[in-house]
């Protein structure tokens, strides 16, 4: 695998998205995707200049944090269960997927218990597929509304997946849309609610993201090759 050369060319595609949509390459965050990939690989991604790294599962988080510990800033990007959140707590630069208030209640209780304030994303399912976690758009303003007094919760933007398929327009829109939630939210006034980030877009389909808004991207197959997720 020639990880120099795939963040390198992830990196030139990132700056011609940016370009498109009159943006520098420093205004787009890149998390890399980790998900079974081991700690030496990611270490050698580190040393590569790679920043930060988005685990979808609790348990490979905490295995290799382990070995890594605060060298990358961690992002917690998969379905988090409540159960689950005190063991991330205090490693966690954001929290990509939060979406539901019962979630944002233990965050708080949580970050309260260690004097810290967590950065999350709400998740929103845009596309409308059962597969998908995430609440429907017509909710964020409700749900924004409930997690807005949590003094130890802080929203900083959206996040979606968008639908595996060939039609790039339909990509498109769902980007779009997201972008225009993102755009409302902005323009309310709850106290704990920040429209910083849009975490949208992966290895298939950052550069549309990218054009439509996003500056967080998450890139996991395009750096790391295909892996064999049943694992």
């Amino acid at each position: 695998m020639a990880l120099k050369e795939n963040i390198e060319h992830v990196l030139a595609g990132m700056k011609d998205a940016a370009a498109i949509s009159d943006r520098e390459l420093c205004d787009i965050e890149l998390v890399a995707v980790t998900k079974t990939v081991g700690a030496d690989v990611i270490k050698e991604a580190i040393d590569y200049g790679i920043l930060h790294v988005g685990e979808s599962r609790v348990q490979e988080l905490l295995d290799k944090y382990e070995q890594i510990g605060d060298a990358v800033k961690w992002h917690l990007i998969g379905h988090l269960q409540r159960n689950k959140v005190k063991y991330i707590i205090d490693k966690v630069e954001i929290i990509h997927s939060l979406d539901s208030y019962r979630l944002a209640k233990e965050i708080n209780k949580r970050a309260k218990s260690i004097d810290r304030v967590i950065k999350c994303l709400l998740q929103v399912n845009v596309s409308g597929e059962k597969t998908k976690h995430g609440i429907s758009p017509e909710d964020v303003e409700h749900i924004l509304e409930e997690i807005a007094p949590l003094d130890n919760v802080r929203v900083v933007g959206l996040m979606t997946i968008a639908p595996h398929v060939d039609d790039k327009e339909q990509i498109r829109q769902c980007f779009k849309t997201l972008r225009s939630i993102f755009n409302q939210v902005a323009e309310t006034d709850l106290p704990n609610i920040e429209m910083k980030y849009l975490s949208m877009g992966m290895s298939d389909d950052f550069d549309i993201a990218i054009q439509e808004g996003a500056n967080i991207i998450r890139v996991g197959t395009s750096i790391f090759g295909k892996r064999n997720y049943s694992k």
